[in-house]
């Protein structure tokens, strides 16, 4: 530790600077602790802490901000493939770990999950999550933008608890982008560069996610500025079914008022084709329940089977269709309304033609 550490922080502590105080505070149990003084360094951690929890929660925790909405996190079960949700422990294992990993950046198709896991990460770490609205950054005034990213990390950097903090780009594809722009490219280049100069300077207690659909077209110097990425886009056809399974069983539960009936469901799912990630499976389940008749238990089935396979609307009349797609006669009859006996009749008469 040096002689200008010890007075930067008694200089943060007479000017009342609370965020610098504990983030040189933090930064000197850091140092001990790389210096092989690990005692000392918990010693600074638990002091810090303890301060933390004697700050009344209405003052430590309300952040007036331009850019940052602070988000409310209902912990929820998020399904993900094997792979993924390793990872996302790994990034709960870094974090548990303070060694500094605190930038990630979570890229793949839209309705993956990326967003979702960061929320889920914030309740699992009992912080709070703000959600940077970058609409309101992009200025198309000259300079405008680097002058809002500056505005931007100061407010991050002036939280009065960090450790309590978890904050999330959210769709930053806008300001990532590479610098060769169809848009002015000098302006979004200083901007690039601004951001790229505030992430380096970001607070180490400060848990910084970012989330993008376009990864292939990012900076590379941008990606460099990131601890971990996690691609999102690992969904094998097997891994999209199990979680539309899951994500139906879970509506089941909260909605009496439809039929279960897993078994029609996976062949429905078998009979898609390509099936959507997640997010847009849940929106089709949960619109296909939504729409149901109030007195057809099964009207959801019938609407999922329209919405997933090609050229539904259509083949959901055609007893003969169905009969190919592998459906028994109980699930044709409850696809298309058509009595049992009516649908073996048909099927019964056609293959003696």
């Amino acid at each position: 530790m040096k002689k200008k550490d010890v007075l930067d922080l008694i200089r943060y502590h007479t000017e009342h600077n609370d965020a610098a105080f504990r983030t040189q505070a933090y930064n000197i149990a850091k140092e001990f602790a790389e210096s092989g003084d690990t005692q000392l360094s918990e010693y600074i951690l638990a002091l810090i802490s303890n301060a933390n929890a004697l700050v009344p929660q209405s003052a430590s925790m309300e952040l007036d901000s331009t850019f940052l909405t602070k988000r409310t996190v209902v912990r929820t079960s998020l399904p993900l493939p094997e792979p993924i949700a390793n990872d996302i422990q790994g990034v709960l294992n870094a974090i548990g770990r303070n060694i500094g990993i605190h930038r990630f950046l979570f890229h793949g198709p839209a309705g993956t999950g990326k967003t979702e896991s960061v929320k889920q990460i914030s309740s699992l770490l009992q912080r709070e999550l703000y959600v940077v609205d970058f609409a309101s950054i992009i200025d198309s005034r000259l300079g405008q933008t680097a002058k809002n990213i500056t505005k931007l990390f100061n407010e991050i950097n002036q939280f009065p608890q960090p450790e309590q903090m978890v904050v999330l780009f959210d769709e930053i594809d806008a300001l990532a982008l590479d610098r060769i722009d169809s848009r002015d490219v000098r302006e979004m280049g200083r901007a690039t560069s601004m951001l790229l100069s505030q992430m380096d300077e970001l607070s180490e207690q400060i848990m910084l996610f970012a989330t993008t659909n376009l990864y292939s077209k990012f900076d590379r110097a941008f990606i460099r500025r990131f601890d971990a990425t996690i691609d999102f886009g690992r969904y094998t056809s097997e891994d999209r079914s199990d979680i539309a399974v899951s994500i139906l069983n879970g509506y089941s539960k909260q909605f009496s008022f439809i039929g279960k009936n897993t078994r029609l469901f996976k062949k429905i799912l078998a009979n898609a084709g390509i099936l959507p990630y997640p997010g847009e499976m849940k929106n089709i389940i949960r619109s296909s329940i939504a729409f149901s008749k109030p007195d057809d238990e099964n009207d959801y089935l019938r609407r999922l089977y329209t919405a997933l396979v090609p050229n539904g609307s259509e083949t959901i009349q055609d007893i003969h269709a169905l009969h190919d797609q592998n459906f028994t006669l109980r699930e044709i009859e409850i696809l298309t309304g058509i009595s049992r006996s009516t649908v073996a009749r048909e099927i019964k008469e056609a293959s003696n033609e």
